[in-house]
C-alpha cells in the first residue's frame, strides 16, 4: 500500500492491492523494471512506488561499482487498477527515542572540508552532504507516526508506503520532483536555500526576508535551477524551457524554504523509463555537476542514503503523473528509524553552520521524541 498527499488533481490519493510488484534488486535491473511499468501502463495500469538515492547510480554504467549492497532494493514500484480515496490512518500514540546523529560534527567537519576542496580543485560547483539521524520506536506502529507527523508537518508532498518489500518509508516532503500533464507538459520545482521559523512572527518574517535576499543562497538555488534546466531540455522540445518562478520562499512548520520553478513541453509521450534516467537523482540534493557530485558523495559519506533523496509517486495510463524529492523522510525497519538530513556545500560555505542548518530540518520530529 502506498498513500500519496499529491495524488491525481493533487488530491490524496492511496493505491492498495497491486496487480504486479516490480522490484529492482540490482543495477542491471533497473532498465528491465522501469520498462515493464511502462508496458503495464500500456495496458492502463497506474504505477505508484518508490526509488532509492543510489538507483541513480544505476542509470550511469560508469558509476554501478559505487553502488553498495545493502540488501534493500533500489526500486519498488506496483502497478494497480487505479487509485482510491486514502482510508485515514491510524491515530494510536507515537513516542521515539532521542534522534541521534550516526556520525560525530568532527566526523561531519572533516568530510566538509574534503567537500570544499573538491569545489576548490574544481570538481563540483556544489555537493549536497548528508549524514543519518537515528531513532526507536517506543510507542506506536509505523502507521500512527505517519499520522502523527502528518498533523505535526502539513507539505505538499508527502507519502507513506508499506510495500511488502524494503523498509516502511514516511515522507513529509515540501519539494516536487517532477510532474507530467497528459499533453507532455513537465515541471520541475527545486528546493535550495533554509532558514529556521522563529515562534515570535516579527523575528520570523524577518529571517524569511532574510532567506529572499540571501546572495549566497540565491547563487545555490540557481546552479540547480541551470542543471535542472539542462537535464529537462534533453527530453523538451527545443525553446520551450521556462523559469516561471526563481528565488521564492515558502513556509513550513519549522523551516522557510527558497523554492524555484522549471516548466517545459516534452518531445515525446512521458514515460518512466525515459524521464527517470534522464532527471533521476534530482541536482537538489545532489549537487552540480551531477555525476561528480555523485562520486564525491559516495566516498564522503559513509552510509547509503536508501530512500532519502530518492523520489515517491505515480503515472498514470495517460503519462500525467507527480513524483517528490524524498527529504523529510523515514526508513522504518522494525523499531528502528532512520532520518537523514544535509545540505548544499559550497565555496563560502562553513561546516558549523551547515551541521546546525542540517539539525533544523529534523526539527518537526521533536515532538514525539523522548529526550536522550
Amino acid at each position: 500500500m502506498i498513500t500519496f498527499d499529491f495524488g491525481p488533481g493533487e488530491r490524496p490519493a492511496q493505491f492498495c492491492d497491486p496487480q504486479e510488484l516490480i522490484v529492482a534488486w540490482q543495477a542491471a535491473d533497473l532498465p528491465a523494471a522501469l520498462a515493464r511499468a511502462d508496458a503495464l501502463r500500456g495496458e492502463g495500469a497506474w504505477i505508484a512506488g518508490w526509488l532509492t538515492y543510489e538507483a541513480g547510480l544505476a542509470f550511469e554504467p560508469r558509476l554501478w561499482s559505487l553502488i553498495p549492497d545493502t540488501g534493500q532494493p533500489l526500486a519498488v514500484l506496483g502497478a494497480y487498477a487505479g487509485p482510491s480515496e486514502p482510508v485515514p490512518l491510524t491515530t494510536g500514540k507515537v513516542r521515539l527515542s532521542a534522534l541521534t546523529p550516526a556520525i560525530t560534527q568532527d566526523d561531519y567537519r572533516a568530510a566538509f572540508a574534503r567537500a570544499q576542496a573538491y569545489i576548490a580543485a574544481g570538481d563540483c560547483y556544489q555537493i549536497n552532504l548528508t549524514f543519518p539521524l537515528d531513532a526507536r520506536l517506543i510507542q506506536g506502529t509505523p502507521a500512527d507516526l505517519a499520522s502523527a507527523l502528518a498533523r505535526l508537518q502539513p507539505v505538499g508532498f508527502g507519502a507513506f508506503a508499506d510495500m511488502g518489500v524494503g523498509p516502511v518509508v514516511i515522507s513529509r516532503s515540501p519539494e516536487l520532483f517532477f510532474r507530467t500533464q497528459a499533453d507532455g507538459r513537465i515541471e520541475a520545482r527545486p528546493m535550495k536555500g533554509t532558514a529556521p521559523r522563529h515562534p515570535d512572527p516579527r523575528r520570523d518574517a524577518e529571517l524569511a526576508a532574510g532567506l529572499a535576499a540571501s546572495e549566497k543562497n540565491r547563487a545555490e538555488n540557481l546552479m540547480i535551477v541551470d542543471l535542472l534546466r539542462n537535464d529537462i531540455s534533453m527530453l523538451a522540445r527545443v525553446g520551450s524551457v521556462r523559469v516561471p518562478q526563481l528565488f521564492a520562499v515558502e513556509s513550513f512548520a519549522t523551516v522557510h524554504q527558497m523554492t524555484s520553478s522549471i516548466t517545459a513541453q516534452l518531445t515525446d509521450p512521458a514515460s518512466i523509463s525515459s524521464l527517470m534516467p534522464a532527471l533521476f537523482p534530482c541536482g537538489s540534493i545532489t549537487g552540480a555537476p551531477k555525476i561528480r557530485a555523485m562520486q564525491i558523495i559516495r566516498e564522503l559519506e559513509p552510509q547509503p542514503r536508501g530512500i532519502y533523496c530518492g523520489s515517491l509517486g505515480w503515472m498514470a495510463p495517460d503519462g500525467a503523473s507527480a513524483f517528490s524529492v524524498a527529504i523529510r523522510t523515514l526508513s522504518v525497519s522494525g523499531t528502528d528509524i532512520r532520518l537523514n538530513v544535509g545540505g548544499g556545500i559550497v565555496a563560502d560555505s562553513t561546516a558549523d553552520s551547515e551541521w546546525e542548518e542540517a539539525l533544523w530540518k529534523a526539527r518537526f520530529m521533536m515532538p514525539l521524541t523522548i529526550p536522550g
